[in-house]
């Protein structure tokens, strides 16, 4: 596949052939629009799918991956991200993404510049490409403490 953006926000005009790029570029459209119904769409279903990050922990299953994504998305905090500097590999019936997300963590009193390592896996089911496995890492260990404080609270 060859790259044609050298970032993804999720609203960049997405290609339409199907292709897994656009399934990279429709999954950051719904997360920073806090879209869940747009993120089931996008994600396997059922019991197959993980996810595992500093702020999730490990998560298998839509259902757990979806009582993460509520959690963060009906807290105080808004998180807006952007996948870049990244590479992708695959083939006929899987797409692998691996680079890195930059943006904000903001609430109503603060707001804080954050950057993940990502790994985005994609599969192909019935035609169309659904994510598998998403893990997330933070190399600022203070970064990952203050983020978590405005997610969860000063009481975590």
């Amino acid at each position: 596949m060859k790259e044609r953006f050298e970032e993804i926000t999720g609203a960049e005009q997405k290609a339409g052939d199907g292709s897994a790029l656009d399934a990279l570029i429709e999954f950051y459209r719904a997360f920073n629009s806090a879209d869940m119904a747009g993120l089931e769409a996008i994600w396997f279903p059922g019991t197959v799918p993980s996810m595992d990050n500093p702020i999730g922990g490990i998560r298998r299953g839509w259902n757990e991956i979806a009582e993460g994504y509520a959690r963060l998305f009906g807290g105080a905090a808004t998180v807006n991200v952007t996948f870049h500097d990244f590479t992708s590999h695959g083939g006929q019936e899987w797409y692998l993404f691996v680079g890195r997300e930059r943006g904000k963590c903001r609430t109503a009193k603060d707001s804080l510049d954050v950057a993940f390592r990502t790994t985005r896996w994609f599969v192909r089911m019935n035609g169309a490409w659904r994510l598998l496995h998403h893990h997330g890492s933070v190399e600022d260990p203070q970064m990952l403490a203050d983020y978590q404080k405005l997610i969860f609270g000063s009481s975590n």
